[in-house]
């Protein structure tokens, strides 16, 4: 049978609390290197919830506390990847460019809604949830330099789009990259995403009251909330003609890709799943694949009660006996990153051969039913699955695979 789209990765580079590079953070999760820090770079002494946080060099020149800072992960992951793929500058200048993001976009709404108030955004984060209303004093080059697509310093003349779907951001700016390809629009495109730790989450995510002061614990009975992480990733997606021609050294497929609304509430995830089993549908649709193809799931799970309860629920009918993994355990929540973080890892979990356990997790939840990967656990299907899924009932599903021997 004849398998997805013709779309290669030539191209990837990630990195977040665990590690810089695919590798990296792939051996970190395995031996539990990365961990919480107190959020000391934010002055939120009001919600002094931990995060899985970047180190300081991943700054040259220090935190800008702005759009700025998830733009300076953008660039290095971007960079990286592109280094990788080793794409002539000329063939470079055709090719397009898209990445999400949620923070990112999001920085300058704290500042503007502060000086209206005629207090600071640490006084803001003490006192008050931002809301969206504040955009309208929004300084409009601020704005724009949250555009991460236009503020990428690469010589690409392509189509540029940034992506602000909440957590599926990095997720669905893969599957537009993805899009581009199969519909001839572009033959190469540079994608992922990046989010750096920034107070408009880190407030909002307390004030839902789903943030843990513990290191979160994903799909597990005693869960209480997540953890935020920030972090960036990029992949560099080709046609496999276009590969083929240079020949390039190809790292992996993208095979298929499924986008869903729940349309059921602003926060809370349809109580059966159906954006996310639809996502999931399409995407295996669109590869040519079942769910009994799949070697494993990299799911979403950020260790709230709800979003573990329904993704669990349905990974276990749609996917029956296929492995779960859940890495947020490890990495924290990288919102418009993770979807982008979470594919690098599957494909470089695919090309391993091995998944990592899932940090974090002790006991089966009985709603549930299920536990993820508890130890290293090695895998023979060339075939994985990635879900995400985001506030305001956003739901994605990549098909991912690797490179046959």
């Amino acid at each position: 049978m004849q398998h997805g789209s013709g779309v290669v990765v030539t191209g990837m580079a990630c990195l977040c609390a665990a590690g810089d590079s695919p590798a990296a953070v792939l051996d970190g999760l395995q031996s539990g290197r990365g961990g919480l820090v107190a959020a000391s770079v934010l002055d939120s002494r009001a919600l002094p919830y931990p995060f899985f946080g970047l180190a300081e060099k991943h700054f040259p020149g220090g935190r800008k506390h702005s759009a700025q800072d998830t733009l300076t992960l953008a660039r290095a992951v971007c960079h990286s990847a592109l280094a990788e793929a080793a794409l002539p500058q000329h063939l470079l200048l055709e090719a397009g460019i898209v990445l999400g993001t949620t923070a990112g976009s999001a920085s300058h709404f704290l500042e503007s809604y502060a000086a209206s108030r005629g207090t600071t955004p640490e006084q803001v984060a003490e006192s008050a949830s931002p809301t969206c209303s504040c955009a309208l004093g929004a300084d409009r080059d601020d704005y724009f330099s949250a555009n991460l697509a236009l503020e990428m310093d690469v010589e690409a003349h392509g189509p540029r789009l940034t992506v602000t779907d909440a957590c599926t951001s990095g997720a669905d700016a893969i599957g537009l990259a993805m899009d581009l390809i199969t519909t001839g629009q572009c033959q190469c495109v540079l994608c992922g995403g990046a989010d750096a730790l920034s107070l408009v989450p880190h407030t909002g995510f307390a004030r839902l009251m789903i943030y843990s002061d513990q290191p979160c614990r994903p799909f597990d009975r005693d869960r209480k909330g997540l953890n935020l992480g920030e972090g960036a990733a990029a992949l560099v997606l080709e046609s496999a003609e276009h590969a083929r021609a240079r020949n390039a050294a190809v790292l992996g497929h993208v095979l298929g890709y499924g986008n869903a609304s729940d349309a059921h509430h602003f926060t809370a995830p349809h109580p059966e799943g159906r954006g996310l089993a639809f996502a999931i549908g399409s995407a295996l649709e669109q590869a040519g694949l079942t769910a009994a193809d799949m070697a494993f799931v990299n799911a979403h799970g950020t260790s709230t009660r709800e979003n573990d309860k329904v993704e669990g629920r349905l990974l276990r009918t749609l996917l029956p006996g296929v492995p779960v993994w859940a890495s947020k355990g490890g990495t924290g929540h990288t919102l418009g990153a993770a979807g982008a973080l979470e594919a690098v890892l599957t494909l470089a979990a695919l090309r391993n051969g091995t998944v990592p356990a899932s940090p974090g997790f002790f006991t089966i939840d009985p709603e549930i039913g299920f536990a993820p990967t508890q130890s290293a656990l090695a895998v023979s299907s060339p075939f994985a699955l990635s879900t995400s899924l985001g506030f305001g009932g956003g739901n994605a599903a990549l098909v991912l695979g690797r490179v046959k021997p």
